[in-house]
């Protein structure tokens, strides 16, 4: 065996140590520039009458082995009051454009059946419907978030809805609210116009929805003490040309905020979007990729949006969001049943920091669906519960409800696959009202580990503390035979030296840092 030349071994230790660095992270943070506020609302969920999410999801046969108020599934309730869940967005999604909510009232063995067109066909029974839902909501401690039907509904529909959820005092609909058992009005303040409106809510132009909105809008009346905070369907993913036309043609002041949808879709095909624990790293990759697109879609959108409104007063409300893939084997396709695995936690985490980046814009999110459905943080089996990967990112993530936003600037080493890369490293940061700092970071790099460094600036501490969500492949996921395989634990791996934190991220990884 040769001996190892001068210059070759120069050469080995030239690339050790360019390797390294290029996995040193320099995290640039100021406290003194956190000025504004990461509404608790981004961490919204959304709950559709779509396959097992309402009903044996939430709302469960009074026959079924696990404790309940009603019909309603306390060990779900207890599980989202955990992270906090600050609102939920029902009945739809495609499902409220033909609703119809009167159907949904009044003494169950009378209330209609129907069928649901969107979602596989099956009876709806309606025993769930508007009281239920409020009560499920007080149980949350969440605001409920509803979708009016706009498709197939009428003005006067919609108008008196508003009036029954929100009126105190004798009209006909506060009448028949009290009749129904229910005293007092809830005073709902999130109101959805329509939902997709540029498909399944109607198939409409922007242009016809823009008058739309405005007419359903006008009677959607403000009650002394329950203002509506009324929120446009906005667009369809890159459809950019939808956010202009209603930014200029609806007036700031008419609309509270203004929605957008976008899914991650593991190959870009929604015919066959991919599976959710069968993929390699190419198919990861490409995940990654689409997700993080989020922030490029919001960029895009919130620029249209500050040419009409420069401050700002229009939120942008991402009310659909996740992964999407194919429903897993032997499951109805029209119930969007899917697992959830390592990869959904690391699109999770990195598209939360986006929104938390975004602040400005973005008010409100409901990650899509809460229980049974695509990117859920729940899932059941009769009796069983289990917390998916992206159920404990929320946990790690809870700690930036309305904390301030601090502005972050890093270069980000690239995660590279052949010819491809993306940037493995995203974060967001916030101070909290007890002057405590968080920091989520996610390292999305399948294979190395990343090394940070932050000077904060402007900050006096003393401790770091933190949690972790990982696990050694990115298609690992919870099981019904092994539902604790990938849960939060205590993260050991940061240090304080000076006033200087560092810490090494492995990798596959959603980090929280707390800053005392």
């Amino acid at each position: 065996m040769k001996k190892a030349t001068p210059f070759f071994l120069f050469l080995c230790l030239s690339m050790n140590v360019s390797l390294k660095a290029q996995n040193q992270v320099a995290i640039d943070l100021n406290t003194s520039n956190a000025k504004t506020v990461i509404s608790k609302h981004i961490y919204g969920h959304f709950s559709e009458h779509l396959g097992r999410c309402i009903y044996d999801g939430f709302w469960v046969d009074s026959t079924l082995h696990v404790p309940k108020k009603d019909r309603i599934r306390l060990d779900i309730v207890d599980a989202l009051k955990k992270i906090k869940i600050p609102n939920l967005r029902w009945p739809g999604g495609c499902f409220a454009d033909e609703y119809h909510w009167r159907d949904g009232i009044g003494p169950r063995t009378k209330r209609p059946k129907m069928v649901n067109t969107n979602w596989g066909g099956v009876v709806e029974d309606n025993s769930f419907g508007t009281h239920e839902f409020l009560e499920l909501c007080g149980l949350l401690g969440a605001e409920p978030y509803i979708a009016g039907n706009v498709g197939s509904g009428t003005v006067e529909e919609m108008a008196k809805w508003v009036e029954y959820l929100n009126f105190d005092g004798i009209s006909p609909m506060a009448n028949l609210r009290k009749e129904n058992g229910r005293d007092k009005p809830w005073k709902v303040s999130f109101w959805g116009v329509g939902n997709e409106s540029w498909g399944c809510g109607g198939n409409m132009t922007p242009e016809y929805y823009a008058d739309q909105y405005k007419r359903y809008a006008t009677y959607a009346r403000n009650y002394p003490g329950a203002p509506l905070k009324k929120i446009a369907s906005g667009a369809n993913a890159f459809d950019t040309n939808w956010t202009e036309v209603l930014m200029k043609n609806i007036p700031a002041y008419e609309m509270w905020g203004l929605s957008l949808h976008y899914y991650t879709l593991p190959t870009g095909d929604w015919g066959k979007k991919g599976s959710a624990t069968k993929f390699g790293e190419e198919q990861y990759f490409n995940t990654m990729k689409n997700g993080l697109a989020m922030d490029s879609l919001v960029t895009l959108n919130s620029a249209i949006m500050d040419k009409y409104d420069p401050k700002k007063s229009v939120a942008l409300v991402v009310d659909e969001w996740g992964v999407w893939t194919d429903v897993e084997p032997g499951t109805n396709p029209g119930f969007l049943y899917q697992q959830n695995s390592m990869r959904d936690a690391l699109v999770a985490g990195s598209t939360l920091n986006i929104f938390n980046n975004h602040s400005d814009r973005v008010r409100v999110a409901t990650l899509a669906q809460t229980v049974n459905v695509l990117q859920a943080v729940i899932l059941t089996e009769k009796e069983k519960m289990l917390l998916t990967p992206t159920y404990h990112v929320f946990d790690l993530y809870k700690v930036h409800m309305d904390a301030k936003a601090i502005p972050l600037q890093f270069k980000s080493p690239k995660y590279v696959l052949g010819d491809k890369q993306l940037a493995a490293l995203n974060a967001s940061a916030s101070i909290d009202s007890t002057g405590a700092v968080h920091i989520t970071i996610v390292n999305i790099d399948p294979k190395k580990k990343i090394n940070i460094t932050t000077n904060l600036k402007g900050l006096k501490w003393s401790k770091v503390t933190g949690r972790i969500v990982t696990s050694e492949k990115f298609n690992d996921y919870n099981s019904f035979d092994n539902p604790n395989k990938i849960i939060a634990k205590v993260f050991t791996g940061a240090k304080k030296s000076g006033n200087m934190l560092s810490a090494e991220l492995p990798p596959l990884s959603v980090v929280e840092l707390e800053l005392n």
